[in-house]
């Protein structure tokens, strides 16, 4: 299709893949075919479960949340294979995924041979593993066969069959066993995060040696308990059984099983000594990548240093690295545009300009607008559920599966329209790119946070619609101004700009451009209005979709037509960005940046173009911000290009 036709896509597929087959993966499959679509389940093993089905049981999911509960995960299973809508692909790869919602082309390797299927929607529900405990050697992991790791000590518990818990050593029931808390998570040198389920699985198991051995002494040394809503109840329940929790970092333990900790209420070192068991709460690690397959040997090196250096926000993403070799004054070809290349082969492998992987944040876990769209992924029609997402238990893992499914028939019906999937919901609005001026510089490609734009052999850009989200950064990043929305271009907003009235030098009356993005910083000036702030009168203010997508034609119009200032308000970037988009403040900021030395060179002062950051609860800052913004202005003086 051309571009501005929005006309529904024809035969649309509804055929929901769900890629993962542990708890997270069977419970959103079910869900799904409970909905009414078929669910073609995909598992790299050779039997569903994943970890769950080595547990020896789980912990409270339903009240009165006491009690250690039974591992029901084989009639999950059972109800997963008896489903007739539901197609178990196991001992199973995702080889290729093109396309977008509605129509992806998923390419499926199993035993030597290929098979493409037309999907809908994709669910990655890949899950977790364990972080790698032999990092862990100041802990004692290695050191003696009776420091074992949670995974290991569940695993343990599965095989006691009544007979007791038993050492690795000798076999003998151990009489004092001690669990260390965030073994290895909370530390900027292995897991910066914390894992959040590693407590309720301590108490959880803590609770199965009590049980089998009530006159066992078990102690949990921790640094900060998480037993947040319900879990409540079980952290009571296992004091009254006797678990002892201690709160104090561990600094180190020996092959004696020595623990050497810091006790917070002391104040000072103490030994624990004549331990018969120390088990470390590891954290978890997603599988946003697939660990089993190596990355592919023809990926550059210099695409590589790019990725990790992105990872980083070391480099300017409007300002491609060119490749090395090209001629003095020879434009270089940008590297190919992806996002971070972690360990491991991508999950889905997309064939996508942008690269292969699903995006991820530093720590692996998949990148969303985790306040607004937790689920969604910025690869539109793709979404991530269970701890590929965040560290979850099992409850939280199915509840979370069936958000994702929910998201993905949204965007199957929502492309059978060929509408847009939110955060602008509805809307029929498509890009459109005139290439009879188009210089094939990349920067939209390069920029889309959605991956939306591909290329054809020629580098002519071209648009995806069912990927597209409609923030207009594509917009924004083209130099020349050939891509516009029929309902949001450049034109336009220059003509609301150039509309207002702009008072002579003579009136001393300033006045202020603010363009507020529309998601959360003009909500927050709502707000402000609806409370009765007082704002500078000077302020005159225009929506815009993202800062994505504002221009700098926008700014040097302002400039021209006598504005005194210019002050960009959009969400949060960085690492817990808020913006809808993801990516479009913090590429508003890179841009920005540049702005300064262009009013140098015109002589007029840096501080007459500003941005800020603002919360959609802000509302009680944003008018500070503009007013603190309008007292600059009048002291750096009225725009010397008023009235030319």
């Amino acid at each position: 299709r051309h571009a501005g036709d929005a006309a529904a896509i024809p035969d649309v597929a509804r055929t929901i893949m769900v890629v993962g087959g542990g708890v997270t993966g069977m419970t959103a499959a079910l869900e799904g075919a409970r909905s009414g679509h078929d669910v073609l389940l995909v598992e790299r093993s050779d039997r569903l479960g994943g970890w769950s089905a080595k547990w020896s049981a789980r912990m409270p999911h339903r009240p009165p949340y006491r009690g250690v509960e039974e591992n029901d995960l084989a009639a999950l299973i059972e109800e997963v294979e008896a489903n007739d809508r539901i197609t178990v692909m196991t001992d199973t790869l995702v080889a290729k995924t093109a396309g977008a919602p509605g129509r992806f082309e998923v390419t499926l390797a199993r035993g030597g041979s290929e098979q493409t299927e037309r999907i809908g929607a994709i669910v990655v529900a890949t899950g977790w593993r364990p972080y790698d405990a032999s990092k862990l050697g100041h802990l004692g992991y290695g050191a003696s066969p009776d420091v074992v790791t949670g995974v290991e000590l569940e695993e343990m518990l599965a095989q006691m069959n009544g007979a007791g818990l038993k050492r690795k050593s000798d076999g003998k029931a151990p009489k004092y066993v001690a669990f260390i808390q965030c073994a290895g998570s909370r530390d900027p040198e292995h897991l910066p995060y914390c894992s959040s389920v590693c407590c309720g699985v301590s108490i959880k198991q803590a609770l199965q040696i009590k049980r089998a051995d009530p006159d066992a002494s078990v102690y949990i040394l921790y640094e900060e308990l998480r037993t947040p809503g319900t879990a409540e109840e079980f952290y009571r329940e296992a004091q009254e059984a006797g678990v002892i929790f201690m709160k104090g970092k561990v600094r180190s333990v020996d092959g004696s099983l020595k623990v050497l900790y810091e006790d917070e209420l002391l104040g000072k070192e103490i030994p624990m000594e004549g331990l018969d068991m120390v088990v470390l709460a590891t954290g978890m690690v997603p599988n946003s990548t697939n660990p089993d397959v190596s990355l592919p040997e023809d990926v550059p090196e210099e695409v590589k240093e790019r990725a990790e250096a992105q990872l980083h926000d070391d480099i300017n993403p409007v300002s491609p690295i060119p490749v090395a070799g090209y001629k003095s004054g020879e434009a270089p070809e940008p590297l190919p545009h992806v996002e971070h290349i972690p360990e491991g082969g991508p999950i889905l492998n997309l064939q996508y300009r942008q690269g292969p992987h699903i995006p991820i944040l530093a720590d692996g876990f998949s990148d969303s607008h985790y306040i607004c769209f937790p689920y969604e992924t910025r690869r539109t029609g793709i979404y991530t559920a269970g701890p590929v997402r965040r560290p979850m238990d099992m409850a939280e893992s199915a509840e979370d599966a069936a958000g994702a499914v929910l998201k993905a028939i949204q965007a199957i019906e929502m492309a059978g329209e060929g509408i847009s999937v939110h955060p602008r919901v509805g809307d029929l609005s498509f890009p459109k790119i005139g290439h009879d001026i188009c210089t094939k510089c990349r920067r939209c490609t390069v920029e889309c946070p959605f991956g939306a734009i591909d290329e054809e052999e020629d580098g002519k850009p071209i648009i995806n619609f069912s990927r597209c989200r409609r923030c207009g950064t594509c917009m924004g990043a083209c130099p020349v101004r050939t891509i516009t929305f029929d309902n949001y271009n450049p034109q336009m907003v220059s003509d609301m700009i150039s509309a207002v009235n702009i008072p002579d030098e003579f009136a001393e009356k300033p006045r202020i451009l603010v363009l507020a993005c529309e998601n959360d910083a003009y909500p927050a000036l709502d707000m402000a209005g609806i409370n009765r702030h007082q704002m500078d009168p000077y302020m005159r203010v225009i929506p815009v979709r993202c800062l994505g997508s504002v221009t700098l034609l926008w700014i040097s119009t302002a400039l021209e037509k006598g504005y005194d200032g210019v002050m960009l308000l959009g969400c949060k970037s960085g690492d817990d960005y808020q913006c809808h988009f993801v990516k479009g403040s913090g590429i508003a900021k890179e841009r920005m940046s540049k702005v300064g030395e262009t009013l140098k060179s015109l002589m007029l002062e840096e501080e007459r173009v500003q941005m800020e950051e603002i919360s959609i609860a802000d509302s009680h800052r944003v008018v500070d911000v503009l007013n603190g913004f309008g007292e600059t202005i009048k002291g750096v003086g009225l725009n010397p290009f008023k009235g030319f």
